[in-house]
C-alpha cells in the first residue's frame, strides 16, 4: 500500500510503524498538533503566528528532535500571547474552561482528599444533574468537541472564531454545574473533602476572604465588579451567625466557580 509517498508491505506491526512514521514526518503535523494543543492548553483562536512559532519548536527543539513535548508545552505556555496582558482584555483571547478542569481548580483549590483513596465525585457526564462531561468517557476517540466548533447563530460564529467548548455546553448544563458545584463545595462526596481551614480563617473579612479565591482559584483575573457582589453576597451572612464563617467560605467560592470571570480561561 501507498500514501503519502511511502510505501508499506508485508502487513503486520511493520506497516503501522512505517504509517506512524510518515505521518510523523509529514509537514502538516506540527502545525495540526501544535494548533490543538494551543487550543486546550491557552486559547480556542490562536493566530497563525502563535501557531506558526510552536510548530518550529514541534519540528525541531533547537537540538534537532522533532517532537519533543517539553519542548512544544513550554513554548505554548511562555509564548507572548500566552503571557501578555493584551490577552486579559482581548476580545479573541482565552477559553471557556472545560467542565472537568472547573472541578480540578475546585479541588486542587481546597485540598481535596479522600481517605479511603475512593475519589467520590463518580460519573459526572450527565447534563442534568452533573458536569457534562468526565474523564476517560469521551463519546467518541476524537475529544468531547470538535476543535472547529462555534455555537451556531451567535456572536463567536459570526466574528468567524471558534469555542470548541461549548459543544458540550447548553442551558442545562449551565444550571446542573451550578447546583452539583454548589452541593460538592458544601459537602463534598464521600469521603472526599474539601479542607477550608485557611479560607476560614479569612471569613470574618469578606475582602481578605474573596481576595484570596479570586487568588487561588481565579488566579486574580475576577473583575472589581465581579468582586463587589461577590463580597455583598458574603456580607449577607454574619461570619458571627451559626456556622457564619464556613457558610460566607462556601458563597464566596461558588459565586466565583459561576462567574464569567473564572469561566473564562485567559
Amino acid at each position: 500500500a501507498s500514501f503519502l509517498g511511502a510505501t508499506t508491505s508485508g502487513g503486520g506491526m511493520a506497516a503501522i510503524k512505517t504509517a506512524l512514521d510518515t505521518i510523523f514526518a509529514h509537514a502538516n503535523l506540527p502545525p495540526f498538533v501544535s494548533k490543538q494543543l494551543i487550543q486546550r492548553l491557552v486559547t480556542s483562536n490562536p493566530t497563525p503566528a502563535y501557531v506558526g512559532r510552536v510548530a518550529a519548536v514541534f519540528a525541531n527543539n533547537g537540538a534537532g528532535v522533532r517532537g519533543d513535548m517539553k519542548a512544544v508545552i513550554k513554548a505554548i505556555l511562555l509564548d507572548t500571547e500566552a503571557r501578555s496582558d493584551d490577552a486579559l482584555t482581548s476580545a479573541t483571547a482565552g477559553k471557556l474552561r472545560e467542565p472537568v478542569m472547573r472541578l480540578t481548580a475546585w479541588a486542587r483549590m481546597s485540598r481535596v482528599t479522600s481517605p479511603s483513596n475512593a475519589w467520590g465525585f463518580g460519573d459526572t457526564s450527565s447534563q442534568s444533574n452533573r458536569l457534562g462531561q468526565t474523564m476517560g468517557r469521551s463519546p467518541t476517540v476524537f475529544n468531547f468537541f470538535r476543535p472547529a466548533y462555534a455555537p451556531p447563530a451567535s456572536g463567536i460564529s459570526n466574528a468567524g472564531l471558534v469555542a470548541p467548548e461549548f459543544q458540550i455546553t447548553n442551558e442545562q448544563s449551565v444550571v446542573a454545574y451550578v447546583n452539583y458545584m454548589q452541593a460538592l463545595v458544601a459537602n463534598g462526596a464521600g469521603d472526599t473533602k474539601p479542607d477550608y481551614a485557611e479560607l476560614v480563617a479569612k471569613a470574618a473579612d469578606s475582602a481578605a476572604l474573596v481576595d484570596e479565591v479570586n487568588l487561588v482559584l481565579a488566579a486574580g483575573q475576577l473583575s472589581a465588579a465581579t468582586v463587589t457582589a461577590i463580597r455583598a453576597a458574603v456580607d449577607s451572612i454574619a461570619a458571627t451567625a451559626t456556622n457564619g464563617q464556613i457558610n460566607r467560605v462556601g458563597i464566596a467560592i461558588l459565586l466565583t466557580l459561576a462567574s464569567p470571570d473564572f469561566l473564562t480561561l485567559r
